[in-house]
């Protein structure tokens, strides 16, 4: 048989014997204090550090803008929406109707629809090596982590397919077929998302690209067709080879779907996917407060929608857009001088095959639609040489932890050059690419193993490669 405990209750003591009764404690309490202090001293500082602990716990949850509530009736913590009730009144009524069930059960459910929903929202960061050689706060946004490809095409290829499914020009799970041309981060993000979305992807791409690249197309399920570099006005081009596959495609009766090509490089898509998304998310994440914003162009679509946006968020003088740019590449000098090669030649009808670099991902010896739709907001450009990218590599690996490809490499050796140029105390944000994993068999194998001494200084970097 359970016994209860018994309950002892107090009577509640009249006034005339409280006021006393107070008194007389706080006598003893005087009297005694000196003797008892010796026992509690040890004590205090774990009891002083709980204080502030619940303190500060109460000040961070209302500076966030959140509620307590008790544990049986509130729930917890309730968050409130701030943003889009001061926005949207009927933004507001959709986000109480959508948490109505959250609110009843007092728990909370986050849950993205398909892959599709892990592309974006990339982290930026703080590099600190970088930072604290040059007086400058160096941020890079974590493009690498986007949940597709794993690199910012995801978002181009995101928008691409969604802006021609607008356009009736895609129809999922019908056989239709998106075709590309690309050196690699593209195919990758348009491979992932495809599958995501119902669709084939069919890839062409230069033959003298990292191997890996084209063995993660195939596990994708990816058409892969590999071509010899050659010059754009070349048929065999890799991009005018992939539009020809797509118009091929649509024109026989015979194969089932119809064929799309997604047309990287002049596809407005693309600048708009970071107009829409990267911009905007650099600007709430720096929380309005930023000096530079470096990035290479290989579509140029990066550049060209970042700048669109931060330079139309603050007006034109403010934040300085600089490109990044690898040897062998014409837009440095497009940038600079106001041409791509010299004044006697025309541009785009240069007979060149792939520029001479090891750098993949940015560079490129024409103007396209996506750049063009930004050239004129850039301010500046910092060539980058194989050297100096290969020894940026090995010090982000060897300072920070940091393992990324050539693209990434180019951009923060540019926007270490750049921190130089404009003295300590600027905020400057760089993107980071793709991860070092899709560049070990070309890049990286002329990059070479990591050593274990951390005992260089930028200045050592920056004097590499002249």
């Amino acid at each position: 048989m359970h016994l209860s405990r018994p309950q002892i209750r107090f009577p509640h003591l009249p006034t005339a014997f409280t006021l006393p009764t107070t008194f007389l404690t706080g006598v003893l309490l005087t009297l005694c204090l000196p003797t008892l202090t010796p026992y509690f001293r040890p004590y205090l500082p774990f009891l002083y550090r709980s204080w502030r602990a619940r303190n500060d716990d109460r000040n961070a949850i209302a500076g966030a803008g959140l509620r307590t509530g008790k544990c049986g009736s509130g729930g917890g913590i309730t968050l409130e929406d701030h943003e889009i009730s001061a926005q949207d009144p009927e933004a507001e009524a959709d986000s109480r109707a959508r948490g109505s069930k959250a609110t009843a059960g007092q728990k909370t459910e986050i849950i993205g629809e398909g892959l599709e929903s892990c592309v974006g929202n990339t982290p930026l960061f703080r590099i600190k090596s970088l930072s604290d050689a040059t007086g400058c706060e160096i941020l890079a946004k974590a493009e690498f982590l986007n949940g597709g490809g794993g690199s910012p095409k995801d978002r181009v290829a995101l928008n691409m397919i969604k802006t021609a499914e607008q356009r009736g020009l895609l129809s999922p799970h019908t056989g239709d077929t998106i075709y590309e041309g690309t050196v690699g981060s593209t195919g990758i993000s348009l491979a992932t998302v495809c599958r995501a979305r119902g669709y084939k992807a069919h890839i062409c791409m230069p033959s003298d690209v990292a191997r890996e690249k084209s063995e993660l197309l195939l596990k994708l399920g990816a058409t892969v067709e590999r071509v010899q570099p050659a010059s754009i006005i070349d048929p065999d081009h890799f991009v005018n080879r992939a539009r020809g596959l797509a118009a091929k495609h649509t024109a026989d009766p015979v194969i089932p779907g119809r064929g799309y090509f997604a047309d990287q490089f002049e596809n407005e898509a693309n600048w708009r996917a970071h107009f829409e998304g990267t911009g905007p998310e650099i600007w709430g994440q720096c929380g309005g407060c930023l000096d530079a914003f470096v990035a290479g162009a290989g579509t140029g679509g990066t550049i060209a929608g970042v700048a669109r946006y931060l330079k139309g968020e603050v007006g034109e003088g403010r934040i300085r857009i600089v490109l990044a740019d690898p040897q062998g590449s014409g837009l440095y000098n497009k940038i600079k001088n106001g041409v791509m090669f010299n004044a006697t030649e025309r541009e785009g009808t240069r007979r060149r095959h792939q520029i001479d670099t090891i750098v993949e991902g940015i560079g490129i010896n024409r103007v396209t639609a996506n750049l063009e739709a930004g050239i004129e907001l850039i301010d500046d450009a910092i060539q980058v040489t194989d050297d100096e990218a290969l020894s940026m590599a090995r010090w982000l690996v060897e300072k920070d932890g940091i393992f990324v490809g050539s693209s990434s490499c180019v951009n923060c050796f540019a926007a270490v050059k750049l921190a130089k140029t404009m003295g300590p105390g600027h905020r400057i944000v760089t993107i980071l690419c793709d991860s070092g994993t899709r560049h070990l068999s070309k890049f990286w194998a002329h990059a070479g193993d990591v050593s274990e001494t951390t005992d260089k200084r930028v200045e050592d970097i920056l004097g590499h490669g002249g």
